[in-house]
Order: structure tokens, then C-alpha cells, then sequence
């Protein structure tokens, strides 16, 4: 693999990972530093991570995505950060891709994009609205901060240029029906808080007409349809999250008219 002059700093955060992460530190052990900060896993996630050599586990409260990944940020050490989810593998070549980037003298980019091959358990999926996806996975943290704008489906605010580099991330997307389900209504609910943060307010036609929207332009337009039964289960939770979204606006506008009554508590990430 040869040697690196510029250290990076890996970070990823967790919940209940058991089965998927193990593979993702063995993809990033190349990086100088591993930080992983665990949200109160109760499937030995964070048992696993205490144990091994090249981890600095850290278990931290967990209030949304950003909140999350915004304190697993100031815990690194080094400048260049390469920050992945549990459920992403870094393929040999783009391990090899991302040391010449960080080592190249030439560089001026202050952060990259990563575009996402997605997985079906353990088959391809290659459309159901996921085909353009990227996200940022490589920059300096000296020239980034995360968007306070949003608390799930996190961005960055980058003070200089990006670039996206040309191999891909894999991600395990889909693990299970259950466990798909359980992210597809976490984010609904955390979408919910930044619609109300905003001052935008629930509609019974946006209760009816977003989910169906969603399903019908990710399995037709989007050619969900050409995964497969993959693309109805996939296309389907999607809308399902949108659902989940507008029931949760409309239970977070009673609660604001009636104070008195007991906040939604968050579950896990």
C-alpha cells in the first residue's frame, strides 16, 4: 500500500451495528486515527469497538444526525477526516484513490464527494431514486462545518471547493425489512423537527400527496421498477418515511398548542 505523509483521521458513529461494522473498520484501517462514537448501542456494538486495537471508542448521547456527527468531528486529531457510516465499505481502489488525494502537493479542494454503490443485503441496487447519490465523505476539518440547517440527511458547509472522486462507496443499505424500516421512521420524525423548526405547518394534502408522490416517481421514474421486488420494498419505505413524517408535524403542532401534554422521545439512530 506504500506510505501516506498526510494522516487522516477516520470517523464513524453507531447504533446497533453488530454485523456491518466489523467490515467497515477493516475497510478504513489504512486511516491514522480511528474515532467511533456509539450512541448507547445495546447489541455489543460498543463492547466490540472498546476491544479493538485501533479504535478510540467514545459513547456519546444521541440528539440527531448532525448534533452526532458534529461532536465525532471535534474529536479528531488530524485535519484531512474521512467520515463514513457503519454500513459503508471503502473498496480497495478507493483506499487507493483517497491517499493520493490527500498526499497530492497539487491539491485545492477542501472537500470531496463520495458517490454510493448500494447494496440489497448482499445484491446490487441499482435504481429506486439511489443512482445519482453522493455525499461527502473526505475533507478538512479546518475548512468545514456541518449545516445546522438540517438534522438528518446532514450536509456540509465548505469554506473552498469540492470535487468527487471516481470510485465508489459501497453501502449495505438494506440489512433488513424491520431494520429499514426502523431508519425510514427515524428520519421521517427527524425531517418533521427541521419542518417545524422552519415554521412550516402540516397539511392532510401533504399527508396524502407526498408519500404517494414519493413512491410513484421513485418506482416509475426513478426505475425503481427494474430492481425488482427489491425496488417495491425499497420505493415503498421510502414513502413510508414521508408518512411518517407529516403524522409526526402534525403531533409536534398539538404539542406546541398544548405544552402541558409529554414530548416525543427519540429512539436511537
Amino acid at each position: 500500500m506504500g506510505l501516506q505523509s498526510t494522516k487522516i483521521t477516520a470517523l464513524v458513529i453507531t447504533y446497533n451495528e453488530i454485523g456491518y461494522i466489523e467490515n467497515c473498520l477493516k475497510s478504513i484501517e489504512f486511516a491514522d486515527e480511528i474515532i467511533v462514537v456509539d450512541s448507547y448501542s445495546t447489541d455489543g456494538t460498543y463492547e466490540y469497538l472498546s476491544a479493538h486495537p485501533k479504535v478510540k471508542a467514545i459513547q456519546h448521547p444521541f440528539k440527531n444526525y448532525t448534533a452526532q456527527k458534529a461532536f465525532t468531528l471535534e474529536q479528531a486529531s488530524n485535519d484531512w477526516i474521512l467520515f463514513v457510516d457503519a454500513d459503508e465499505v471503502v473498496t480497495p481502489e478507493l483506499r487507493k484513490e483517497i491517499t493520493q488525494t490527500v498526499n497530492n502537493s497539487s491539491k485545492t479542494h477542501a472537500a470531496y464527494w463520495f458517490r454510493r454503490k448500494f447494496m440489497f443485503q448482499q445484491r446490487r441496487l441499482r435504481f429506486s431514486g439511489w443512482q445519482t447519490d453522493k455525499n461527502y465523505r473526505l475533507f478538512r476539518k479546518s475548512k468545514v462545518e456541518f449545516s445546522a440547517k438540517r438534522i438528518v440527511h446532514e450536509t456540509l458547509e465548505v469554506n473552498g471547493t469540492s470535487a468527487t472522486l471516481n470510485e465508489k462507496l459501497t453501502h449495505y443499505c438494506y440489512r433488513d425489512y424491520a431494520d429499514y424500516k426502523r431508519k425510514m421512521l427515524l428520519y421521517g420524525r427527524l425531517k418533521a423537527k427541521e419542518a417545524i423548526q422552519k415554521g412550516k405547518s402540516f397539511t392532510i394534502g401533504m399527508l396524502l400527496g407526498k408519500p404517494t408522490f414519493t413512491f410513484v416517481y421513485n418506482y416509475i421514474f426513478r426505475l425503481g421498477i427494474l430492481d425488482g421486488m427489491k425496488g417495491i420494498k425499497v420505493c415503498y419505505l421510502n414513502a413510508l418515511g414521508d408518512w411518517e413524517r407529516y403524522l409526526e408535524l402534525r403531533k409536534l403542532e398539538q404539542e406546541q398548542k398544548a405544552p402541558s401534554l409529554k414530548p416525543v422521545q427519540q429512539r436511537g439512530n
